[in-house]
């Protein structure tokens, strides 16, 4: 039996949107399907503003910009991320300062994080691990007391919430991504919630998000021509791609009950080796609502990480490892970071497996996976 780690979930209205989007002969960005998304989204997170982006990369590096960060001021960033929340951060010409995470929900270790603020920190940007949330409350407390900007990396956690608010709304910015492996996805895309008081803010984004052009007032009738006003680039999607991603968010309680019960299968199927302390598996605390993103155990040694994934690849399962950490990786180096720096982030990132997760996963698949599990390590 073959199961890919992945598998992009089609909900039916993909093509159809798509094909209306063509015959209104405007593809290219904020069209139609582009705001369509837009309000769906500020609406069911309550958000005041959301902008549909290129990418989660892209969303983070909007958000950076805004900043207007000066050389030598510092961004603290968990170094278990992907390296879009680093380069963004290198990108402004910052100085980026790696925090360990917390062993139990693998996000930011918020005690490490308030060891590392300076009269230089800036920002800091937690990452939603898996789709599951960070304190909050603890990291905006540390965060206004130190005059520190937050910029919620949720590309993972796209409708998780916090104590019933919704990841990516609580701080100052949130960015989100659609890419194909994410839970809602459009192939490559993402977006950016603004979440600061005053129109100012949410006219700037707009302008970056525009190459630094006022062409959205334009559009809106405000001005009556558009010109070059600030930095930017091209950061607006495809209408087609919103098309896609809109055909998807109707169908975002489906998909999100669909994950959810394969989490729970996981979760109620492999407990029993977590209780024997052969694997660990994900803690979601109670302020957390997940969006069920990922399943993932953790090994007792990066040995029996590296053997189970291999045993399961001759079975047909497909389960891989995440990030290698960003501090012991050659670009970390050059920044002065070490092996035994972050020894938290650096035992996960030996030791994590994710297993194969997505909606259309089928039971019999589920129950495959687990039983080769259970096989592999002679339990």
């Amino acid at each position: 039996m073959e199961v890919p780690f992945n598998k992009p979930y089609i909900t039916g209205n993909e093509i159809k949107y798509m094909e209306e989007c063509i015959n209104t002969g405007k593809i290219c960005g904020d069209g139609k399907y582009t705001k369509m998304v837009s309000e769906l989204l500020e609406k069911t997170m309550n958000s005041k503003k959301i902008l549909l982006t290129t990418s989660g990369t892209h969303a983070l590096e909007m958000a950076l910009i805004q900043l207007n960060l000066e050389e030598g001021d510092e961004v603290i960033v968990p170094s278990y991320t992907f390296v879009s929340t680093a380069n963004a951060v290198l990108l402004r010409k910052a100085k980026l300062v790696f925090a360990d995470i917390d062993e139990k929900t693998l996000n930011i270790d918020i005690n490490d994080v308030k060891s590392k603020i300076t009269k230089r920190t800036r920002a800091i940007m937690p990452v939603h691990y898996a789709g599951i949330s960070c304190d909050m409350d603890e990291l905006m407390k540390v965060a206004r007391e130190n005059n520190i900007f937050v910029i919620e990396d949720a590309a993972q956690a796209v409708y998780s919430k916090y104590k019933g608010k919704y990841l990516g709304t609580v701080g100052d910015f949130g960015c989100f991504s659609f890419h194909e492996t994410k839970n809602y996805v459009c192939g490559e895309g993402g977006a950016i919630s603004v979440n600061l008081d005053g129109e100012d803010s949410i006219e700037r984004a707009e302008i970056i998000r525009e190459k630094g052009t006022n062409r959205s007032k334009f559009y809106r009738g405000q001005v009556d021509k558009y010109t070059w006003v600030d930095i930017g680039s091209s950061y607006l999607p495809s209408d087609i791609l919103s098309a896609f991603l809109y055909a998807q968010l109707e169908k975002r309680d489906e998909i999100y009950a669909k994950r959810k019960a394969i989490y729970e299968n996981y979760y109620e199927n492999l407990i029993d080796l977590q209780n024997r302390g052969i694997l660990k598996l994900p803690v979601i605390p109670e302020f957390s609502t997940s969006n069920y993103h990922m399943f993932y155990v953790l090994c007792e040694s990066e040995k029996q990480r590296d053997y189970l994934m291999a045993e399961l690849k001759k079975m047909g399962i497909t389960a891989v490892f995440h990030y290698l950490p960003l501090h012991t990786s050659p670009v970390g180096n050059r920044l002065g970071y070490d092996i035994g720096q972050l020894p938290v982030t650096e035992k996960v990132g030996a030791t994590l497996l994710r297993l194969p997760m997505y909606a259309s996963l089928s039971n019999d698949k589920q129950e495959y996976v687990v039983d080769s599990i259970k096989r592999i390590l002679s339990v």
